[in-house]
Parts: structure tokens; sequence; C-alpha cells
């Protein structure tokens, strides 16, 4: 059980890199249709982020609460090297991020989940996926 909720807190830490990032994103755009959609990408990480919290709750764990320390040295490089300004680069940032983000976060699940929580996971990597397709249409 622990190393489920082990799992499972490094995946809501990789929400909360998310919210984290598009907020960044949503600050720095000046394209309502993007700001939008962005908005709504980041409302669905938040609401990702409690129930991946209320499943590790519920399995007996304690939740984190932030990103971690990996996350924020990832943050911090970030921060150093700044947000992209242009719509473009924006978008491309945040498919980026979706794309890293979905695949280090598949990684630290491959444990023994129960099948609650793995069903969880694999429904919001999903959702990830439906993120990336919302980003792409801004590209065309």
């Amino acid at each position: 059980m622990d190393e489920q909720i082990k799992e499972l807190n490094a995946f809501l830490e990789g929400e909360f890199m998310g919210i984290h990032a598009y907020e960044h994103y949503i600050k720095n755009t000046q394209d309502e249709a993007i700001k939008k959609d962005l908005q709504t990408i980041q409302q669905n990480h938040k609401m990702h982020a409690i129930f991946v919290a209320e499943r590790i709750q519920n399995l007996g764990g304690e939740a984190v609460d932030d990103v971690g320390l990996v996350g924020a040295f990832q943050e911090r490089v970030q921060q150093v090297k700044g947000y992209p300004k242009d719509s473009r680069a924006i978008i491309e940032g945040a498919i980026h991020g979706e794309e890293f983000g979905s695949d280090m976060m598949a990684e630290f699940v491959k444990g023994d989940l129960d099948l609650e929580s793995r069903n969880m996971v694999q429904s919001i990597l999903k959702e990830h996926q439906q993120h990336i397709e919302l980003l792409r249409k801004h590209l065309k």
C-alpha cells in the first residue's frame, strides 16, 4: 500500500506542475481563444489533483500539496530560461509539457496500483491526450 501511495503522490506532483505551468502560460498570452483553452486545461488539472488527492486519502495516505523537490527544481530552471511570450511558443510549450508530463507520470505509476487507482490514472492520462489535441488546433 505504501508504494501505491508513493506512486500516486508522484503522479499528483505532476498535476501540480501542470497547474503551475499553465498559470504562466495564461499570464503571458494575449489571445483570448488561447487563454480560454489554457484556462480550461488548467481547471482540468486542478480537478485531477483533487481526484488523486482524495484517492490517496481513501487509501490511508497523506496527499502531497505541491510539486515536490524535482518539480521545484524544474520550475526554477524554467523561470531562469523564461516562459514564452508569443502565442505559437506558448502553445508549443504547453504541448511539450503535456507530452513530457504524461510520459513521466505514466512511469511513476507503472507499479502495482489497485484497479480503481489504475482506472483513475488511465482516465486522467487520456484527458492529457485530449489537452494536446485541443492545443494543436491553435497551431493550424
